[in-house]
C-alpha cells in the first residue's frame, strides 16, 4: 500500500487530519516520483535483454531445471514468468511499496509452482538471475533503490 494510502486510512481511522509527518513523507514521496518512474521505464525498457541474459545465468547455475530440458512450452512459459515478474517489480518501484508484489506475485505462487512440478529453489535462482542483470543497468544509488524489490519476491518465494 503506498505512503499516500496509508497515511489517509490511518489519518481517517483515527478521525484527523494528516499530520506534519504524513505530509512530509507524503512530499518526498512526490519528489521521489520521477526518480521511481525512470527506474521503472529502465527496467520495462530494457525487459528482454534482461530476461535474456537471465535466463542465460539461471540455466548455467541449474542446467537440470524443466525450462532446460528441451521442451520448447517449458521453456517459453520461463521466459514468460521472468518477464512477469520483471513488470510486477517496475509496479512495485512506481508505487514505492511491495504491496503490488504481495498482491499480485506471492500469494498461491508457491503453491502453483508445486503443483506444476517446478522446483522453488529454482524459481528463486531465477529471480536473483533477474535481478543481477537488472542491477547491472543502474547506478549503485538506483540500484540500492530496485533491489529491495527483488530481495522481497525472493524472500516470498523460499521454500
Amino acid at each position: 500500500m503506498s505512503i499516500i494510502i496509508k497515511s489517509i486510512l490511518n489519518a481517517d481511522r483515527e478521525a484527523r487530519y494528516l499530520n506534519a509527518g504524513e505530509l512530509s513523507a507524503i512530499q518526498q514521496f512526490y519528489e521521489g516520483g520521477v526518480s521511481r518512474l525512470n527506474l521503472a521505464v529502465t527496467l520495462t525498457e530494457n525487459e528482454k535483454e534482461i530476461v535474456e541474459k537471465a535466463s542465460l545465468k539461471f540455466w548455467e547455475r541449474c542446467p537440470n531445471t524443466p525450462s532446460n530440458s528441451g521442451n520448447r512450452m517449458y521453456r517459453n512459459s520461463c521466459l514468460r514468468d521472468q518477464s512477469w515478474y520483471i513488470r510486477l517489480i517496475t509496479y512495485a518501484v512506481v508505487v514505492g511499496d511491495v504491496e503490488p508484489l504481495a498482491a499480485i506475485g506471492t500469494i498461491g505462487v508457491k503453491e502453483m509452482y508445486e503443483s506444476l512440478e517446478i522446483p522453488l529453489p529454482n524459481l528463486v535462482e531465477a529471480i536473483r538471475c533477474l535481478k543481477e542483470v537488472s542491477l547491472d543497468l543502474f547506478t549503485l544509488e538506483d540500484a540500492t533503490e530496485v533491489a529491495p524489490y527483488f530481495d522481497y519476491l525472493i524472500q516470498s518465494l523460499m521454500p
